[in-house]
């Protein structure tokens, strides 16, 4: 079953809008810690006001963040928020236009490089961060025989169990819990 709240891209150029570095790694700020003022996007990301505000309308007008301004305290304040709490595209669903299509290779590419780049810094951090942490960050593959079927299957119950925790109901016992970022992949590949 589709998750509601996960917007299906099939336009283009909602694709180059995602397709931005900073663009990406603010939908990810917006996404963990929620609505937010250009100041606190600027100061999260360590970018100018004026580069956080430019980003936030062209992602404005591709629809993936809309401003929220129950939460101003004044006129002047402008808060943000996401617009959906994911978006998901098939490549393939850009084949007919060859320039569509080089536009969600592009947004696919840097979606890997801002993942492998989460986890190349996480392994840079210093000894003290890492024991911070103990055993409970972690990698793991496997490589399975599965038909198109099985791996569409398997998708989606991973998929199904991110979910599960990433909407569970964060326990209210005093413990500080820190932003996680994880992901997986699931490709044909030969070793």
């Amino acid at each position: 079953m589709p998750n509601q709240d996960v917007r299906q891209v099939t336009d283009s150029r909602v694709l180059a809008a995602l397709a931005h570095p900073l663009r990406r790694r603010l939908m990810d700020v917006l996404k963990v810690h929620g609505p937010a003022t250009v100041g606190l996007l600027a100061e999260r990301t360590d970018q100018a006001p004026a580069n956080v505000s430019h980003h936030l309308k062209v992602l404005a007008t591709a629809e993936l963040v809309t401003e929220a301004p129950e939460l101003a305290r004044d006129r002047r304040e402008r808060w943000w928020r996401l617009q959906s709490r994911g978006v998901r595209w098939s490549n393939t669903d850009f084949d007919a236009d060859p320039a569509a299509r080089a536009v969600a290779d592009a947004a696919t590419s840097l979606n890997l490089d801002r993942q492998v780049s989460l986890a190349r810094a996480w392994h840079a951090a210093t000894d003290e961060a890492q024991a911070a942490w103990g055993d409970g960050p972690f990698s793991t593959d496997r490589w399975l025989h599965l038909t198109p079927e099985e791996l569409g299957e398997l998708g989606r119950e991973v998929i199904d169990l991110l979910a599960r925790w990433a909407d569970r109901e964060v326990p209210d016992d005093g413990r500080r819990r820190e932003p996680v970022f994880l992901f997986a992949y699931g490709i044909p590949a030969q070793p």
